[in-house]
């Protein structure tokens, strides 16, 4: 399976804007599970369908978990890969995207689950209204699939798509929200999970990408996604599983020593996905 990444020679940071939309995302992961996409989804990333019709042969993925952590751009692996290792053992394919503008998180989180681009799903600002057009817990819910989301309770995630019938799960912390992912995990109810953790991001904003604190929850994020990808591996043996370490969005450093994001720049723009298959 190619690795795009194999084209960054290591230790250097890629300071042009990545060619593949996260447009394309939402089409895949629908093609992975045999589902329709919704009416405004994008064409699908070819590399991602490919990867799961290579693990899952004439199969599909019966379970997809999506772990999103807030604002961890490209740049930031491509500089701090140290910081990713644990990740990194659960990362047969990583795929570089770029994200849509404004690269803010309900926006680009728009984007992800819809295939839609701003314009199209509603969201061109840091807003949270409820998106209407069709996503991808509407295309999987017409196809009979339970979906999941975990969040914060002021999260864009646990905003921008309520309405469904789908189950919701919103904490004040973000050990309380992994805590309640992996009881979920355990009890193999659902089809589609999503589980956001915010704390790379609110690190940053405080005391910039590169700061001791954020770089720690960096390592925490990673570790989390493993921890949740170790579950999965020993407790859905009877599944074809998609996983996904997927953020939405960069960042970059302001003045103070303070970290931002939302301009149209590869720092903001520039992602990386993990994706494995068990």
């Amino acid at each position: 399976m190619n690795k795009e990444l194999n084209k960054f020679s290591e230790g250097e940071i890629n300071m042009t804007v990545n060619e593949t939309s996260l447009d394309t995302l939402c089409s895949a992961l629908c093609y992975a599970m045999g589902v329709d996409a919704p009416k405004e989804s994008a064409p699908m990333n070819k590399i991602l369908a490919a990867f799961a019709d290579e693990k899952f042969g004439d199969k599909k993925a019966d379970r997809i978990f999506m772990y999103n952590p807030d604002a961890i751009g490209q740049w930031i692996y491509e500089k701090y890969p140290e910081f990713f290792t644990s990740a990194e053992k659960f990362a047969e394919l990583k795929i570089p995207y770029c994200t849509v503008m404004p690269s803010v998180t309900p926006v680009c989180f728009g984007t992800m689950y819809t295939g839609a681009q701003p314009e199209v799903h509603g969201i061109q600002a840091y807003e949270k209204p409820v998106i209407t057009i069709d996503t991808i817990f509407d295309a999987l819910i017409r196809a009979g699939k339970k979906c999941v989301i975990i969040a914060y309770g002021n999260a864009s995630l646990s905003k921008i798509y309520l309405e469904r019938d789908m189950d919701y799960f919103y904490f004040e912390t973000v050990d309380q929200v992994n805590a309640k992912a992996a009881e979920l995990i355990l009890k193999d109810e659902h089809d589609f999970y999503v589980v956001y953790n915010g704390n790379y991001d609110s690190a940053m904003h405080k005391n910039g990408p590169e700061s001791a604190v954020a770089l720690s929850e960096l390592r925490a994020n990673c570790r989390t996604y493993a921890m949740f990808c170790e579950m999965i591996k020993e407790h859905w043996t009877n599944h074809n599983t998609i996983t996904a370490f997927a953020m939405d969005h960069g960042c970059h450093e302001i003045d103070g020593d303070c970290g931002s994001h939302g301009l149209d720049m590869p720092e903001d723009l520039n992602i990386c996905h993990f994706y494995n298959a068990f």
